[in-house]
C-alpha cells in the first residue's frame, strides 16, 4: 500500500504516474484539507470571468513542458487549452518598474543593439565585458552575485531581481543560480565565460534541437498530437478556458476513478518507518502503508520526521518558505494604458509589491472589462505588511500601486484578496547540495519515502508535474 501526503497538482500527478507502475498497488492520497489542487485556484466570478488566485499560464519549453502537455491530452482537456504563442505581441511586451518608471524588456536585435531606457547601455556591451571578465571558480553562489559578477549590478538590480521576484517572489541575493540557471553557471566555470561557452556549444545545440523535434514529430499523433502543435504552432505558453483548477480537479477525478482512494480531512500527524512497513498517525490514529510519497512542503515533512530522523528534518527545515498577497481586481471597463504581459517590480524600488500581472491582455476573457492580478509580498511580506496584515489592508495597497504605476484613477468593481502563506519554497545558494545531502540520507538509511513538489526541483507547474513522476520511479525502484 503506497500513502502519498497532499492532493495538490504534485501529489495527485504522483498517483497519477502510480497508477502505471505495477509495483504500487493500493493507492490513498492524504488530504488534510476540505479540498484539491494546493496553490491552483480559480475563482469564478458571475459574468464569468475567472480570477486566478495562484498560477495561470504554464511554460511550453523543454522536457518538462511537453510532460504536461502529455498530462494535459491524456486528461481529456485538450480543447480547453488557451495557447499563446511566441509571436504574440503580448508575450513579447513584458515590463520592468525601474527609478520610478516603466521600461519594456528589449526581445528584438534592435533592442538589443542599442541602449535602452532600463540599462542606459546596449546589450552589445554587456556582452563585450562578459567575455572580458575573469572566471572565480565556485560551487554556488546567489543568482544576483553571479550576475554582477558576468553582466554588471545593473543588469541584476535591474533585470535579474525583477525576474527572481516573478518567479520565486524572492530576494536574488539569496537564491541559487546553481539552481535557478544551472546550466548557465556551469557553461561559466567550464569555459570561462557564459558567452563564449554557449558560442562554442552552439552547433551541438542545433543539432539536438533538430533531433528532438524530428523525434517528437515522429511520434504517433494518437499520443502527443497536443505537442506536435504546440511545436508546429511556436507555442510559448498557455492557459484554460474556465481557469486551471480544471486540472487538479481533471486529475483527482481520473485516478479516483480508477481506484485511488482520495481522503479528505486527513492530517498526517507522523512518520515512522519499519523494516516492512511505515506507521504514519493521521487524526490521532495510526495507519501501515508500505511506502509514502511526501508531496508537502519541506517543512512541514520536517515536522513528521522529526523524532524518528532529526538530521534529515534539519535539512528539510532549511528549506524556507515566503508568503505572497494576492490582489485579484475587475473593472467595469477597459482601462489598459498599455497592451502588455505583466510588469514586474525592481526590489530596488522598495515598494510592497512585486508585480501586476494584466489577466486581460494575457488570458482575455471580457473585452468590456479589465482584470488585473497584483503579487505582493514574497520574501519582503513582513517589511511591508507584517506578521498580521489584514486583507483590507493588501487591497489598498494593490489599489494604490495600480493608480501610481499604471495611472488607472476607477476604482476597482469587483476585487478578491488571498494570503498565501509560506507558498514559494526558497532554493536559496546551497540548495542543490542540501537536496544531494536529503537523498543520500533516505537512500542510506533505506527509507521508503520518495519526495516530489515545489521545495525540491523548480517551483513552476511543470516542475512539480515532473517531481512526482521522478518520485514515483524513485520509490519504485527500492521496492
Amino acid at each position: 500500500m503506497t500513502a502519498i501526503l497532499g492532493a495538490g497538482m504534485s501529489g495527485l500527478s504522483a498517483a497519477y504516474y502510480a497508477l502505471e507502475n505495477s509495483k504500487l498497488a493500493s493507492i490513498s492520497i492524504l488530504e488534510a484539507s476540505n479540498r484539491v489542487g494546493g496553490w491552483v485556484r480559480s475563482k469564478k466570478l458571475r459574468d464569468g470571468t475567472v480570477f486566478e488566485q495562484g498560477p495561470r499560464t504554464i511554460r511550453v519549453q523543454g522536457l518538462n513542458g511537453r510532460n504536461t502537455l502529455e498530462l494535459v491530452e491524456q486528461l481529456g482537456l485538450s480543447d480547453k487549452i488557451i495557447p499563446i504563442t511566441n509571436s504574440n505581441l503580448v508575450v513579447k511586451s513584458r515590463l520592468i518598474y525601474a527609478d520610478n518608471q516603466l521600461h519594456v524588456v528589449p526581445t528584438n536585435l534592435i533592442g538589443i543593439i542599442r541602449k535602452n531606457t532600463l540599462l542606459k547601455r546596449s546589450v552589445l556591451s554587456i556582452i563585450w565585458n562578459e567575455i572580458n571578465t575573469p572566471t572565480i571558480s565556485k560551487d554556488d553562489e546567489s543568482i544576483h552575485s553571479f550576475v554582477t559578477r558576468r553582466l554588471g549590478q545593473d543588469v541584476a538590480d535591474k533585470v535579474i531581481s525583477p525576474i527572481v521576484c516573478g518567479i520565486f517572489a524572492g530576494d536574488a541575493h539569496k537564491i541559487s543560480v546553481k539552481s535557478l540557471a544551472k546550466s548557465i553557471f556551469e557553461i561559466e566555470q567550464k569555459h570561462g565565460s557564459i558567452i563564449k561557452g554557449l558560442a562554442l556549444g552552439q552547433l551541438f545545440k542545433n543539432e539536438q534541437n533538430q533531433a528532438e523535434k524530428n523525434n517528437i514529430l515522429n511520434v504517433n499523433n494518437n499520443q502527443k498530437s497536443l505537442v506536435n502543435k504546440a511545436q508546429r504552432e511556436s507555442w510559448s505558453i498557455w492557459g484554460m478556458k474556465g481557469g486551471l483548477e480544471q486540472l487538479p480537479e481533471a486529475l483527482a477525478n481520473s485516478v479516483t476513478k480508477r481506484g485511488v482512494k482520495l481522503k479528505m480531512g486527513h492530517k498526517c500527524e507522523q512518520l515512522k518507518f519499519h523494516e516492512d512497513h511505515v506507521e504514519l498517525t493521521i487524526n490521532g490514529k495510526i495507519e501501515k502503508y508500505y511506502n509514502v510519497i511526501s508531496s508537502l512542503p519541506a517543512k512541514d515533512l520536517a515536522n513528521l520526521v522529526q523524532e524518528q530522523h532529526p538530521q534529515l528534518s534539519k535539512e528539510l527545515r532549511e528549506i524556507p518558505t515566503v508568503t505572497v498577497g494576492v490582489v485579484n481586481l475587475q473593472f467595469r471597463q477597459n482601462v489598459l494604458p498599455l497592451n502588455a504581459f505583466g510588469i514586474l517590480i525592481a526590489p530596488k524600488e522598495e515598494i510592497p509589491i512585486l508585480g501586476i500581472i494584466l489577466d486581460s491582455c494575457v488570458l482575455p476573457q471580457n473585452s468590456q472589462k479589465t482584470v488585473l492580478t497584483v503579487m505582493m509580498g514574497g520574501a519582503w511580506f513582513e517589511k511591508y505588511f507584517g506578521k498580521c496584515s489584514s486583507e483590507e489592508h493588501l487591497l489598498t495597497v494593490a489599489v494604490d500601486q495600480v493608480r501610481e504605476i499604471l495611472e488607472i484613477n476607477e476604482d476597482p468593481q469587483v476585487f478578491n484578496v488571498s494570503i498565501l502563506k509560506d507558498c514559494i519554497p526558497q532554493h536559496i545558494v546551497g540548495h542543490m547540495q542540501r537536496l544531494t545531502r536529503i537523498r543520500d540520507y533516505i537512500s542510506t538509511h533505506k527509507i521508503p519515502l520518495g519526495l516530489c513538489g515545489s521545495s525540491y526541483q523548480g517551483v513552476g507547474l511543470n516542475d512539480v508535474i515532473l517531481s512526482a513522476k521522478q518520485a514515483v520511479s524513485d520509490i519504485s525502484l527500492n521496492i
